[in-house]
């Protein structure tokens, strides 16, 4: 017979955010520990901090999983066809996770999926002919519904440092370009 070591797989980070998503979706995103997710996991939940430095890190990973979750894909027709496939399509992943919009709504900054999926929405909005200043507007006013929910409030108070905001644009330009002109 197998022992319990043998049939584990090895903890990586992925493997602790997937089952974090499981945990969630089962038991609903109250009911997330760390000792819960060790539990989980059968591991100690100190061994967990090899892979999410905290608990925010944890739910930023989540927030990632989930948004990776949304197809992005090339369709066919015009650019708001488009645009509405890949919102519903948004909708069905949260459909399926819907403790997800509360967590994503407070994150602060997206990750490689949130920054994928932006350059998505701007790609086909640029694609579709609105210009970069128009882009920006519909963002803003379409602020939540790219991720398949309603926020109810929009804060944009803070106004970002812009040489943070020009390191970021080149560091993934290459990658995100519609991202990268957007945030200068």
């Amino acid at each position: 017979t197998d022992t319990t070591a043998e049939r584990r797989s090895p903890l990586t980070r992925q493997r602790v955010l997937v089952a974090a998503v499981e945990v969630a979706d089962r038991d609903g995103i109250e009911a997330l520990s760390m000792r819960r997710l060790g539990q989980e996991l059968g591991v100690e939940a100190m061994s967990l901090y090899t892979h999410v430095r905290n608990k925010e890190d944890l739910l930023d990973g989540m927030a990632d999983v989930v948004i990776g979750q949304i197809p992005i894909r090339r369709t066919k027709g015009d650019w708001k066809s488009e645009l509405r496939r890949l919102v519903l399509d948004a909708r069905g992943v949260l459909k399926r996770h819907p403790w997800a919009p509360a967590i994503i709504e407070t994150r602060e900054d997206p990750g490689p999926a949130g920054l994928r999926h932006f350059d998505r929405v701007m790609g086909i909005l640029r694609e579709g002919g609105l210009s970069l200043g128009l882009t920006h507007h519909a963002l803003h006013l379409l602020g939540s519904r790219l991720f398949g929910f309603t926020q109810d409030l929009f804060d944009d108070s803070a106004a970002p440092d812009p040489a943070a905001v020009a390191a970021l644009a080149a560091q993934i330009g290459a990658t995100h370009p519609y991202v990268a002109e957007m945030a200068l």
